[in-house]
């Protein structure tokens, strides 16, 4: 039942910041670098939401609007990350997502309840607009956790969800040219650039430091048919974890794969790190164990914990997070550990 004064609750008020953007890199002791700190315990109000990149905030107040309405938690993470998916604009989640090497459009979703520690994913699936609701459909109405391929489509037939044309004329002409390309060539057409955009990522925590997340991605574009990131993955793109809170991941999905990146950072969290502070100390343990260099990795997390401080870091300049409550959105810097610069459209190379 939603209670409004949950809702509401918060230590006391706060400036509200809009959407404003955070104009320097954060300090790994302070999660959020604006005029008034977002974490601090006068501004902190439930329910908080972080999600990645500037997108995310509209992805935030969908979720924090659908609460207010009387909507669960798990109806916030869901409904917020549709407004992603049903952006033809956004070219790396849900409708007009880059397609794979065959030209289909392949999704990928999951979804995290942190009061019973359940989760639902889909890998690969095809023809569905918001893979995210079939994800809590595995969740909730199944004994499994993920389903992929045709069988993640034909669940989510089976279970009312509309056949969709993924593949808009605007990534039809695009592949059109990939294809026209040599090897050279097609490279620099996947570079990153104001056309594409990432994954989102979607953490929530309530009044009662329950907590929730999300995932969704149409993953690395022109990947080989079939393949699958670390998005729908429990513990690699998305973990969350009741006592402690929740992270998320965007970038090279194989970077963050082998190193079940998310768990880690909330296992962190658990031992007392900050968010940023447990980003930071992924990421350094990933680097000391990866043979690449770390600007190379391109890997970029959030992560909010249950007192509701939350933050972002990462390998590259330029990844940006949201963080929405009842006090405040808004747009944020996140701490880069290095000087590679990464545009807002990294799945041309990643999830």
């Amino acid at each position: 039942m939603f209670d409004r004064r949950r809702f509401l609750k918060t230590s006391s008020a706060a400036a509200v910041v809009g959407g404003s953007i955070a104009a320097n890199p954060i300090h790994a002791t302070q999660s959020i670098s604006t005029g008034s700190n977002m974490n601090s315990s006068s501004s902190i109000a439930f329910p908080r939401f972080i999600s990645t990149w500037r997108f995310g905030k509209a992805v935030n107040d969908a979720a924090l609007k659908t609460v207010t309405e009387g909507g669960s938690m798990l109806d916030a993470i869901e409904k917020g990350i549709w407004v992603a998916e049903a952006d033809a604009k956004n070219a790396s989640v849900g409708l007009g997502g880059i397609p794979a090497a065959n030209g289909v459009v392949q999704l990928d979703a999951c979804i995290m309840n942190g009061p019973d520690h359940n989760a639902g994913s889909v890998g690969g699936i095809e023809d569905i607009l918001h893979p995210i609701s079939v994800a809590r459909k595995v969740m909730e109405d199944t004994i499994h956790v993920m389903l992929v391929g045709d069988g993640a489509r034909e669940f989510a037939l089976a279970n009312g969800f509309q056949k969709t044309t993924l593949l808009t004329d605007n990534q039809k002409e695009r592949f059109k040219k990939y294809l026209e390309k040599k090897e050279a060539e097609r490279k620099a057409l996947q570079k990153v650039d104001e056309n594409n955009h990432d994954t989102i990522a979607l953490v929530g925590v309530d009044a009662d430091g329950n907590v929730f997340g999300g995932c969704s991605t149409s993953g690395w574009g022109y990947k080989i048919p079939g393949r699958v990131g670390d998005s729908p993955i429990i513990g690699s793109g998305l973990y969350v974890d009741n006592e402690v809170g929740g992270a998320g991941a965007t970038g090279i999905g194989e970077n963050v794969m082998r190193y079940c990146s998310s768990f880690k950072i909330v296992e962190e969290m658990r031992h007392g790190a900050s968010p940023v502070q447990a980003i930071e100390n992924v990421i350094k343990w990933i680097t000391k164990k990866d043979p690449r260099n770390a600007e190379d990795l391109a890997i970029n997390f959030i992560a909010i914990n249950k007192k509701g401080e939350a933050g972002a870091a990462g390998t590259s300049k330029g990844f940006q997070y949201a963080v929405t409550d009842p006090n405040a959105s808004g747009v944020f810097n996140a701490k880069a550990l290095t000087d590679a610069d990464i545009e807002e459209g990294g799945n041309n190379v990643g999830n």
